[in-house]
């Protein structure tokens, strides 16, 4: 999950602006239920996980504009305050190939500190957003990015076009102009964004009424539009090709802005197929919902005043219901069927709730936002009859032969990302790696091919408990795009060696009923393992998995100073060389 580290000083100023004292523990306690989790906390800074189902969370100042009606009974605000502005930005027909979606808006008057520290502390998180939202909403900046600059040293009007990879400006953080092929190939953002203009010819630029290039979007700004300690009226330009993506980024870091004392304005943008549009829209958008689907899953009939209170926790507004008859709309899209007698139920959430695609989304804010308490009570309808697995019996006996040597068994996240797989554990990929397409961290970002990093990143959260500490997991791994079965062990102790581990693995096969086997030292340095201090386990000719103890090398990436030993099974095969004795 991403994490945010927010100054608690400023969570304090935008809530007291609005006449409300902060409660750290009562933040600690509730915060969790609207998307995020307090990770560490101190006297300066707050370290805030936030769900990856919450992007509109990810920054200090759009968290606290959530906050004050979860929390602390504030009305609800599903739209931003947008006065009608007078500048202009003109898209040429050109970008409808190349970046179509072209959005702006002006953010005034923003207080970005009163020294120095607290100008730089602005910038950084400011920045930090921007990143943040390019990853979660922009895919990367496919999607959707975003450039934030000074407006006091822009010329308006503006107006996108397309121009040949010979035009030059000077690059953000750059002294010298360069070229659009050479910002690609040498610059660093150019290198690791290239592939997203791969096999263009006319690249996007805005420009100001005097020719000065503003943006190179997806790429990087204009050195001369970054904003400074100075920087008090903003110019905010969103590109991309995902419209739901691109307003919501945009409506975003509006909203930050907004909640640091700045005025919104809206541009008049003329896009590439002549249609004109005042942005941001600060109007919310209106989500209908059936009774029948919000009483069937929540269990229970809420009144209006109990729909009203829950909704505006969230951010909402509820508009009331109408009976399916007399509902402006008969069957909505994506909703649930309607049936003679129902009613709809009609609610107004912020446009920069990108989460909310469903009705679904809608009947899951209600019961987050009424809470969990007192809903109703159901039992199973369909019978539940199971069947035992067919490696039922040796998944217990694997069980029972850690439990019984002490060890706890945990279950982490079948997710995780090419670093914990493979670059720290020195590991290679098994066959084809299956990968998300649309990964919503960076921490999550492909199914697992093996458990020991899943352990070690256990390990590294509990470091400041005792020692010794002894997990191990038995679960899925994902090679090839085929599901397999493996267990691994990780074992911190002070003075555990290969002795102690190999102990383990004798006593483990001993429980299994492996009578014949060979212990056999592992070459090379592939792997987790300290070399001369691992190997691997063959019963009966078939490699079933591979013990040691761990290069310190390996504890110090997950910042585990301790002596560690551990395995990993492969037990299709242990399977296959151990008859089964039931």
């Amino acid at each position: 999950m991403p994490t945010i580290s927010v100054d608690q000083s400023l969570i304090q100023s935008l809530l007291a602006s609005h006449g409300i004292t902060n409660d750290i523990n009562r933040m600690a306690d509730e915060l969790p239920l609207l998307g995020t989790d307090i990770d560490a906390c101190n006297e300066q800074t707050l370290d805030i996980e936030i769900f990856p189902d919450r992007p509109d969370l990810l920054s200090g100042e759009t968290l606290t504009r959530a906050m004050r009606p979860f929390l602390y009974g504030a009305d609800s605000k599903p739209t931003l305050d947008v006065k009608q502005g007078s500048l202009t930005m003109e898209v040429d027909a050109s970008l409808e190939k190349v970046r179509p979606i072209i959005l702006g808006a002006v953010v005034r008057g923003v207080h970005t500190g009163t020294d120095e520290d607290e100008h730089e502390a602005f910038i950084k998180a400011l920045m930090d957003h921007q990143e943040k939202l390019h990853f979660a909403l922009g895919r990367g900046r496919k999607r959707a990015s975003i450039g934030v600059h000074d407006l006091s040293v822009l010329s308006p009007p503006f107006k996108v076009k397309t121009v040949p990879s010979t035009e030059s400006f000077t690059p953000l953080a750059m002294e010298e102009p360069m070229s659009i092929e050479s910002i690609l190939q040498h610059h660093p953002k150019g290198i690791d964004y290239a592939h997203l203009l791969e096999g263009m010819s006319e690249f996007p630029v805005i420009v100001d009424s005097t020719g000065a290039v503003l943006s190179f979007p997806p790429i990087i700004n204009g050195n001369h539009t970054t904003v400074t300690s100075k920087t008090k009226d903003f110019f905010i330009d969103v590109t991309g090709w995902d419209r739901r993506a691109c307003e919501s980024s945009l409506m975003l870091i509006a909203s930050q802005l907004e909640e640091r004392g700045g005025t919104v304005e809206s541009v008049e943008i003329t896009g590439f197929d002549g249609t004109v549009e005042h942005l941001p829209n600060p109007t919310p958008i209106e989500h209908r919902v059936t009774q029948r689907l919000l009483d069937g899953l929540l269990g229970r009939s809420l009144s209006d005043e109990e729909i009203h209170s829950a909704i505006t926790r969230m951010g909402g507004q509820f508009a009331g219901r109408l009976p399916a008859k007399d509902a402006p709309v008969r069957t909505p899209k994506n909703m649930a069927d309607i049936v003679d007698g129902d009613h709809i139920l009609t609610f107004a959430m912020p446009r920069w709730r990108f989460d909310i695609l469903h009705p679904i989304d809608l009947v899951e804010e209600v019961a987050i936002g009424h809470g969990y308490e007192d809903l109703g009570t159901d039992v199973p309808r369909a019978p539940l009859t199971a069947l035992p697995r067919k490696d039922n019996h040796i998944r217990r006996r694997i069980r029972d032969a850690l439990q019984g040597l002490g060890m706890m068994q945990i279950q982490s996240l079948t997710l995780s990302n090419d670093t914990d797989q493979f670059e720290a554990m020195r590991w290679p990929a098994m066959g084809d790696v299956t990968r998300i397409t649309n990964p919503i961290t960076i921490e999550h970002t492909l199914l697992r091919q093996y458990l020991l990093p899943g352990l070690f990143r256990l390990l590294a959260s509990n470091r400041h408990h005792d020692l010794p500490q002894a997990v191990y997991e038995l679960g899925t791994v994902v090679r090839d795009h085929k599901n397999g079965e493996r267990f691994a062990f990780l074992v911190a102790e002070q003075g555990g060696g290969f002795a102690a581990v190999r102990g383990r693995i004798q006593a483990i096969l001993r429980d299994l009923g492996a009578t014949e086997y060979t212990i056999e030292p592992l070459k090379g340095t592939m792997g987790p393992w300290l070399a001369g201090r691992c190997a691997k386990v063959v019963i009966d000719g078939i490699h079933v998995g591979c013990f040691g103890e761990m290069d310190p090398a390996i504890g110090d990436h997950y910042e585990l100073r301790v002596p560690l030993s551990g395995a990993e099974f492969d037990l299709k095969e242990l399977e296959k060389a151990i008859p089964d004795p039931v």
